[in-house]
C-alpha cells in the first residue's frame, strides 16, 4: 500500500487561492527581472488570472532579491495563463 498523498489538480489550487483570498506571488514567463503579487479576484480554465491590488515587485539583476520596497502598484489586472511560470502563496 502506498501512503502517497493525492495530487491536487492546478486549477484547484487555484481555487483553493481564490477562496481563502491568499496573496499570492506570481513568477512570469521569460521575465527574470519582476514578479506580481497581489489576491486573485477571478480565472478561467486557461489559467488566466484577474488579480487585484496587484504589485509588480522588481529583481535585483545582481543579487536575485526581490526589491519590494520598489514595488509598483499596478491595482486591478488580468495576467494571460501564457505569461505564467509559477503561483506561490506569500500567506
Amino acid at each position: 500500500m502506498s501512503t502517497r498523498q493525492p495530487l491536487i489538480p492546478p486549477i484547484n489550487l487555484i481555487f483553493n487561492y481564490l477562496e481563502k483570498q491568499s496573496t499570492i506571488k506570481v513568477w512570469l514567463y521569460e521575465n527574470t527581472h519582476s514578479r506580481i503579487q497581489g489576491k486573485i479576484s477571478g480565472f478561467d480554465e486557461f489559467m488566466n488570472l484577474v488579480i487585484d491590488n496587484a504589485i509588480e515587485i522588481p529583481i535585483d539583476n545582481v543579487t536575485g532579491v526581490e526589491q519590494i520596497e520598489n514595488g509598483k502598484k499596478l491595482g486591478q489586472i488580468l495576467l494571460k495563463g501564457d505569461n505564467i511560470t509559477l503561483i506561490t502563496s506569500v500567506d
